[in-house]
């Protein structure tokens, strides 16, 4: 029989998601027993199987989660245990078989073994012998019938979890033996034992890999998985609920999309786990996009493994970052930057957006930012944008690149051809998801997050793509990333931005500062991974303008500020205040980052203008 260290050879796993969600989809009544499936209608079990595979899973669970003496017991079913856990394992089997015979694969059936659904000693009538007894007599079914490894799972305490764990090394010692239990809102498990608690016993007691699984959703489940990963080596499984149940026209409807699903696949696996999956609620569309999300991790994993195992001659360094490009240059030189963002236009006439750039070069502004369809809102690319600005006007431009619209192959894609073309600084971001914009509906793709991204073009400044292939130059882009000192959860901003440093970033532009505060505490928290930051500023336009900054994108913003616009009595007034609030900003941050980005409200070039007026003399050798 395999062992789970081969099981987990290589790359991160992918189980399946919920059985009881589908066939609750399909029709089967919600009491009905559905494990007895495995004898009365072995083909529906079947093809939900066959769909987890096809989605990518390389581990199905026997539908046997409640197969146990006492479940069953409810459908008068108690004396059939053996019988229904041996058809499980063998529907899974046959699944994974009919597959083959269509195409290589290779997946592993693991027997499911729940709680028991009764109270133990000393708070139940059922003692432990008891409890062990009968998880004994399910787990040596499934053993028996071939199952590949255990999974005992949603233990809702540790004594049951101990007892499982016991049956399972006396009735089947040969197998792997994963122990997961469930935790609440808190990672807690629900009764009371913190997860590295948790992770230590189950350890100590002989389990081969533990886990959280259910719960309240994948943000409980990631927070647990940290924990324990602290607490032991023993490999780690996560397999979350797609959140908690809500009702929906009558319906009990789990509404975790399966983008986000994808998300906690790639937060789980940088935490530490080997195994991910979905438990109730998610369906062969979470598992899906977790395997993309998968499939763009290992692409990263392979530029690592490259980088430390190709030829010298395979790979060709980036220019110092001084020659890349005159941010580069700038920012390699500890000298004052200064941007000014501008957003492409919805159709396809630039010439605006151009003159506004002519007149900030000669101005003296260093380079122009061009966002890339910020909040999810359709307009012109920002790469074409970026070109024409450098072609018309000679000033150089900084490319936002985002992750919601593209896969892997296409980010690569783009990004060799913006370096064929002159581009040579990008600022990597995740992207808003579309709902935010004017197209709701529209598909989001996230293959990788703005972490990813960053290890992406580092790699391609290093001559490889993305399977660790040479092509041969490097990209040479100044890699950007965001940041935002005023983040509501700013321990889990931290923490990316120390892995966006980690990843390759070599700069960093901040969200719009209005509180001094806030950015002298993140400069000083991001001092071990400190790049260079650049300060966003925002010339407010009216009051309305800063409570949307305030109350929709959630940027802290000081009574003080919100006054002084209130005071302004006319549109005019409104606007030259916002200007003077940014003038004072800038000349505020100034002694604390290495440049400001001033951004244009509303397209309005010359408000921007003002706002840096002044502050360098023009430009030389800007094209007229």
């Amino acid at each position: 029989m395999p062992q789970l260290s081969d099981i987990l050879a290589g790359q991160p796993l992918l189980a399946d998601g919920a059985m009881g969600t589908v066939l609750y989809s399909r029709g089967i009544f919600i009491h009905r027993c559905y494990d007895e499936l495995n004898l009365s209608d072995p083909a529906l079990i079947m093809a939900v199987h066959e769909e987890y595979l096809q989605a990518g899973a390389q581990i199905l669970e026997s539908n046997t989660f409640g197969a146990n003496r006492f479940r069953l017991a409810r459908h008068g079913l108690a004396g059939r245990v053996a019988e229904i856990n041996a058809a499980g394992v063998r529907i899974a089997r046959e699944a994974i078989a009919h597959l083959q015979e269509r195409q290589p694969c290779e997946a592993w059936v693991a027997g499911s073994v729940g709680p028991l659904g009764v109270r133990l000693e000393p708070l139940g009538k059922t003692s432990l012998e008891e409890a062990r007894a009968a998880f004994a007599e399910q787990i040596r079914a499934l053993a028996d019938a071939g199952a590949d490894l255990l999974i005992i799972e949603t233990m809702p305490a540790l004594n049951e979890a101990h007892e499982a764990l016991r049956a399972a090394q006396e009735a089947a010692p040969h197998l792997p033996i994963v122990v997961m239990v469930t935790v609440d809102d808190e990672s807690n498990c629900l009764d009371g034992s913190s997860p590295q608690h948790a992770a230590t016993l189950l350890t100590e007691w002989g389990a081969n890999a533990v886990g959280v699984n259910c719960s309240t959703g994948p943000s409980a489940v990631l927070t647990a998985v940290e924990a324990m990963r602290a607490a032991t080596s023993l490999p780690i499984v996560a397999m979350p609920n797609a959140g908690l149940p809500r009702a929906v026209e009558g319906r009990n409807i789990y509404l975790c999309s399966p983008e986000y699903m994808a998300s906690f696949a790639r937060k789980a696996i940088a935490c530490g786990a080997q195994v991910v999956g979905g438990c109730c609620g998610t369906t062969p569309n979470h598992i899906r996009a977790m395997r993309s999300a998968m499939r763009a991790l290992d692409g990263q994993a392979h530029f690592v493994e490259g980088s430390a195992t190709a030829e010298p001659t395979r790979e060709t360094p980036p220019a110092p970052l001084g020659h890349r490009s005159r941010l580069g240059l700038l920012i390699d030189q500890g000298q004052f930057v200064t941007l000014v963002e501008i957003v492409p236009p919805k159709g396809i006439d630039c010439h605006r957006e151009i003159e506004a750039a002519q007149m900030l070069a000669q101005l003296g502004v260093h380079a122009i930012n061009v966002p890339d369809s910020p909040r999810a809102s359709a307009r012109m690319s920002a790469q074409s944008l970026c070109i024409q600005i450098q072609q018309h006007t000679g000033i150089e431009t900084v490319l936002h690149y985002t992750c919601r619209d593209r896969n892997v192959l296409s980010i690569q894609s783009d990004l060799l051809g913006a370096s064929s073309i002159g581009l040579r600084n990008i600022l990597c971001l995740t992207g808003d998801p579309p709902k935010l914009g004017n197209y709701p509906d529209a598909t989001a793709v996230f293959d990788v997050d703005s972490i990813g991204l960053v290890n992406l073009v580092r790699s391609l400044n290093r001559g490889l793509d993305i399977g660790a292939n040479a092509i041969g130059a490097s990209t040479n882009f100044t890699i950007g990333v965001a940041a935002n000192p005023g983040a509501p959860d700013i321990e889990h901003e931290l923490r990316r931005f120390a892995f966006k440093v980690e990843a390759g970033a070599e700069y960093a532009i901040t969200q719009p500062v209005f509180d001094l505060r806030l950015l002298e505490e993140f400069l000083k928290r991001i001092e071990p991974h400190r790049i260079p930051v650049i300060a966003g500023i925002w010339p407010l336009t009216s009051l309305r303008n800063a409570e949307f900054m305030k109350n929709d994108l959630r940027v802290s913003m000081p009574e003080e500020i919100m006054l002084r616009m209130a005071l302004a009595n006319t549109p005019e007034a409104a606007q030259q205040e916002g200007i003077r609030i940014a003038q004072e900003m800038l000349a505020a941050v100034r002694p604390y980052v290495q440049g400001v980005q001033i951004s244009a409200p509303f397209g309005q070039a010359m408000v921007a203008a003002e706002v840096i007026a002044g502050m360098l003399p023009p430009a030389p050798g800007t094209k007229e």
